[in-house]
């Protein structure tokens, strides 16, 4: 009699092991969580567009699938200053971009990429994590409906390509020139006339005549996009995005249904990526800035100090004109300047002081 009291209850606890696996199959099906990425940088493209898909790529295999990631270059779901109302809509997950684009929406996105005369990567980096930055770049994409983490750098940038050399702040005078950001209002104080333009149509643009010069990256990135068949003068430094950081901008709603697991893995994989994009970077703007200089003709400029001059007089209206737009912008571009100087300070000492000296000792 125990005996079949003993069969009869494993069979039900069997039986109820087997529902326990159907009914598991299903639940474990259902948890996978959809992210259709948005970008701004064209497919396989060198330096923006493959760290984007690196990116991509990596949340799916943290997660073990169970993100399940679907990436769109610019153009091929929405066109690349479409991505911020793609995501802010709930019609995508997240975009990757620089948040400057979005500076007519309100101009405090543009520190949370650059600001003319404004901070390097390794500043921009301490800014946002450990002095004040990301809290606010979390008060201002919330009013949109965003939650953003950095997701790349690509450092100091060149000063851009010229079709003739710039000896005066006159020299910009009525130069069409593809800039975005703030760095575009500095030009345009200056006299010239900005336009912005994606990555994918600035070569099409400059070659046709439509821009007399452009800026991009550096010569890592600048070098596949083949402006030199069209402007053979590459100036530096750049003023204008001296530590130009990407974004992650996910839907906020979005990210507030997400486990605490996989938000974690989403802000430890962006944080990767922006270590790894600056890594690729540095170590290959100095290979393709040999190559473009050997191989192409290219002739480096630097700009005098009397432009830069122009440029620091003209930023600084700029800076001014930004942070006065509203009680919001004021306190992001006030934590800004106090980074720039707190952390600037540090840096003279330190990196800044032991590169110049050590170059000169070693004559590099």
């Amino acid at each position: 009699m125990e005996r079949r009291k003993f069969l009869k209850g494993a069979a039900l606890a069997a039986g109820g092991a087997a529902a326990t696996t159907a009914l598991a199959a299903p639940a474990i099906a259902q948890s996978k969580v959809d992210l259709v990425i948005v970008s701004t940088w064209p497919r396989d493209f060198p330096g923006l567009g493959i760290s984007a898909q690196r990116l991509a790529a990596r949340i799916g295999e943290l997660t073990d699938g169970e993100i399940a990631v679907q990436y769109f270059a610019a153009g091929e779901r929405v066109g690349a200053f479409d991505s911020f109302d793609e995501v802010a809509s709930g019609n995508a997950q997240a975009y990757i971009a620089a948040d400057y684009y979005w500076k007519g929406k309100h101009p405090g996105w543009a520190p949370f990429t650059a600001v003319p005369f404004g901070l390097t990567y390794t500043e921009i980096d301490a800014w946002i994590k450990y002095a004040g930055g990301q809290a606010l770049w979390d008060e201002l994409a919330g009013e949109f409906g965003l939650k953003n983490f950095a997701c790349g750098n690509t450092g100091v940038q060149m000063g851009g390509w010229f079709n003739k050399e710039i000896e005066s702040a006159d020299d910009l005078k009525g130069l069409k020139m593809r800039i975005p950001g703030l760095g575009g209002d500095v030009m345009a104080k200056l006299g010239a006339s900005p336009v912005s333009l994606p990555g994918g149509q600035i070569y099409e643009n400059l070659v046709s005549g439509a821009v007399d010069a452009t800026e991009w990256v550096g010569p890592y990135n600048d070098y596949f996009m083949k402006f030199y068949e069209a402007a053979k003068y590459y100036y530096w430094p750049g003023m204008h995005e001296p530590g130009s950081q990407l974004a992650f901008g996910m839907n906020a709603s979005w990210w507030s249904g997400l486990s605490k697991t996989h938000q974690a893995i989403l802000e430890a994989a962006c944080n990767e990526e922006n270590a790894r994009q600056m890594a690729e970077t540095n170590a290959n703007n100095g290979v393709y800035l040999t190559r473009l200089i050997e191989e192409n003709g290219v002739e480096l400029r630097e700009f005098n100090d009397d432009v830069y001059d122009s440029f620091g007089e003209a930023a600084q209206e700029v800076f001014e004109e930004a942070r006065d737009h509203s009680e919001l912008s004021k306190k992001i571009y006030d934590s800004f300047a106090a980074a720039r100087s707190d952390i600037g300070k540090w840096m003279a000492l330190s990196d800044m002081a032991y590169v110049q000296k050590r170059n000169r000792v070693l004559d590099l």
